[in-house]
């Protein structure tokens, strides 16, 4: 390995130490309490070496937002790009991720929804950079949506956008509320209603996925044998 491509590794190592700081310490106490020191002091690294790769803390708040952004979109991409599936499959998988946050040792939390509550009225760059984020995780509800309706016909129209941000509200919501109530399975019992509310859409029942019974089962005869 040549000098060049360690020292290109370090920085990025760097960085990265960097973000995953700032992150944790916005998770922990929100973005406006959080020091370029107190980065610095989680990361283990210099204000030398903040100010190396970052010109002040807006820099790496912006850094943060895309760094969590891009992480959303790996751990959601085993649901929203799994073609093969019904996308109705393909929804139900991601409520099952979503929930699977729910199960860590830290409380369920997104750092673009905290910076959004935050920040929407004092940092207007950082604001509309983490509506982007959010618009783009309600565009892939939106699509998939889209796609269950050429397959399972709707109980009536319905707009798949308005759904996708209606879904993303109770996501961010949840969070919030399991967190102040330290009850992370007010998320779970809210993603289970948007589940069951997803799938009261459409009349017809996918074979995989979200399930609606187009009539009420009829419970089995006992039979008595002689």
């Amino acid at each position: 390995m040549s000098s060049a491509t360690r020292h290109e590794q370090r920085s990025a190592e760097s960085q990265e130490r960097l973000i995953l700081a700032a992150q944790a310490l916005i998770l922990r106490q929100g973005y406006c309490a959080t020091t370029v020191d107190q980065i610095c002091n989680e990361a283990g690294l210099t204000k030398g070496s903040f100010f190396h790769h970052y010109a002040n803390k807006d820099a790496i708040g912006h850094a943060a937002i895309d760094a969590w952004g891009a992480m959303g979109t790996r751990l959601y991409s085993a649901a929203w790009n799994d073609a093969a599936k019904d996308p109705l499959a393909q929804v139900d998988h991601m409520l099952d991720i979503m929930i699977s946050f729910t199960k860590g040792d830290e409380p369920c939390a997104c750092v673009i929804g905290m910076m959004s509550q935050e920040l929407a009225q004092s940092h207007p760059e950082l604001a509309v950079l983490c509506a982007k984020h959010l618009d783009d995780w309600t565009q892939h509800v939106a699509r998939l949506l889209n796609e269950a309706k050429k397959i399972h016909k709707p109980v009536k129209p319905f707009d798949s956008q308005r759904v996708g941000w209606f879904l993303n509200s109770i996501w961010q919501g949840s969070m919030l509320l399991g967190k102040v109530r330290q009850k992370p399975q007010t998320i779970v019992d809210n993603l289970e209603q948007a589940r069951a509310y997803l799938a009261a859409l459409f009349t017809t029942t996918a074979t995989s996925g979200i399930t609606r019974a187009t009539a009420a089962k009829k419970p089995r005869k006992k039979t008595v044998k002689p």
